[in-house]
């Protein structure tokens, strides 16, 4: 069972439910070894950007349950959305069906992105699915044009792109999560992301020798999330696209964590000005409320796949495609990126990181502290003990979950002023005794 040693115990873990203590013998963690981790939260309820634990005690959370709950928990106008669809019909196969949220869902989306043409949309329920989607997009694009030759995908060092066995494969291979899987994956070219000329040219290197065999390259434009939390400019992205032409080559953006105005605008790609040729959108596509994930190809991509040779179709179909709750959650969401001010919020959570975590720089060990958007991060050269980092900021009545060598924020972009000056000074004064 999870470990629960006294120096482990975090706030509200004396006296539990009897959920908790019946069920957890029985749950496997996330990321975590089950035998030293420090028990999970008992949690019984959200609200805005709270965490209200089985003892009373609140969280503010500054992560945004892994950055999905955009507009904070329970939003009204998006519980209100997904209890009427389910009144009417909770979800129905995709597979020869469709309907009102998923078609509407898909037209709103392609809308969100023009005016590039990425106008397909395929629904599935993960992030990580999202990317097995453009995968099998790239490598097949070239098989129904009858290149097979062209299977393997360029991605980059430093980068994440999920759990499943592709999404692992087109992961920076020295990260921590999946190392240990090396044997099993399909091998890809993972290389360094070109942030400058000199890097631009072996890159282009790499590409003028084994252009022949890549059908793709897949990349998280601007951020480079789970991987780190590394930024990179605009002038990346440019590389990448006009290095996908040169080659003739398929420009996959990774927008799970970016998009829905993470980086400040809608998709990072409009910031950018980069337009990719197929896109993966999840994470706070549903506001954080159910799981939903999109896959968004070009006209250029589904032209491909349209013929009457029934083998030259795209063979995936999650059972829980475009399922109907989750895309009436999804169109509830985009009502509200519409009808509130969010990106102007995202704009002032900038401001107040910057003010909030500059002051780490002073702090001995502190490598880095960058922002982009709604996204905080302070880097250390190193972090040897997350597991007691993690406690000590919720014994300050805070939920932020520290990772690698870096401590971050990914807020709510809803977090009132007072809630995200609580989370900025939590960091400075847990850091500064660290120190």
């Amino acid at each position: 069972m999870t470990g629960n040693t006294s120096e482990n115990k975090g706030m509200g873990q004396d006296a539990q439910p009897a959920w908790y203590a019946g069920g957890l013998d029985h749950v496997w963690l996330p990321y975590a070894q089950m035998k030293t981790a420090s028990p999970p939260l008992a949690v019984t309820a959200t609200c805005g950007c709270r965490i209200i634990l089985a003892d009373g005690h609140e969280l503010i959370d500054g992560i945004a349950s892994w950055w999905t709950a955009c507009h904070g928990y329970n939003h009204p106008h998006i519980r209100a959305a997904v209890e009427r669809q389910l009144a009417q019909m909770p979800h129905v196969m995709f597979g020869g069906m469709a309907h009102e949220p998923g078609l509407m869902l898909a037209r709103r989306l392609t809308a969100l992105l023009a005016p590039a043409d990425l106008d397909r949309v395929f629904f599935s329920d993960s992030g990580s699915v999202a990317v097995e989607v453009a995968l099998k997009m790239a490598v097949q694009y070239w098989r129904n044009r009858g290149i097979p030759g062209r299977g393997r995908i360029v991605s980059f060092k430093g980068g994440y792109h999920g759990d499943t066995t592709g999404a692992m494969a087109v992961s920076d291979p020295e990260g921590n999560f999946h190392t240990v899987f090396r044997g099993l994956l399909p091998r890809q070219l993972v290389v360094d992301l070109p942030t400058d000329d000199a890097s631009a040219a072996a890159f282009e290197a790499i590409l003028a020798e084994r252009a022949d065999e890549v059908a793709a390259i897949i990349v998280e434009p601007s951020v480079q999330g789970a991987g780190g939390m590394r930024f990179h400019e605009a002038l990346t992205l440019r590389i990448l696209r006009a290095v996908a032409d040169r080659y003739e080559l398929l420009l996959i953006f990774d927008e799970i964590f970016t998009g829905f105005g993470r980086t400040g605008a809608m998709f990072a790609l409009q910031d950018a000005g980069v337009v990719p040729d197929i896109v993966t959108l999840s994470k706070a596509l549903t506001g954080g409320t159910l799981p939903l994930a999109a896959t968004i190809a070009s006209r250029k991509v589904f032209e491909a796949f349209w013929s009457d040779d029934p083998a030259k179709a795209l063979m995936h179909g999650p059972t829980f495609m475009a399922n109907a709750l989750a895309c009436a959650a999804a169109n509830a969401s985009l009502d509200l990126f519409e009808r509130e001010p969010r990106l102007d919020q995202v704009a002032k959570i900038a401001a107040a990181l910057r003010q909030g975590l500059e002051p780490c720089r002073a702090i001995p060990g502190v490598k880095d502290v960058r922002i982009k958007g709604a996204i905080g991060v302070v880097e250390f050269d190193r972090i040897e003990n997350l597991n007691a980092l993690r406690q000590r900021f919720i014994a300050q009545g805070v939920f932020i979950r520290p990772f690698g060598s870096i401590v971050y924020l990914t807020p709510a972009f809803t977090i009132a002023e007072d809630e995200l000056a609580t989370l900025t000074g939590a960091i400075r004064r847990v850091l500064s005794q660290r120190a």
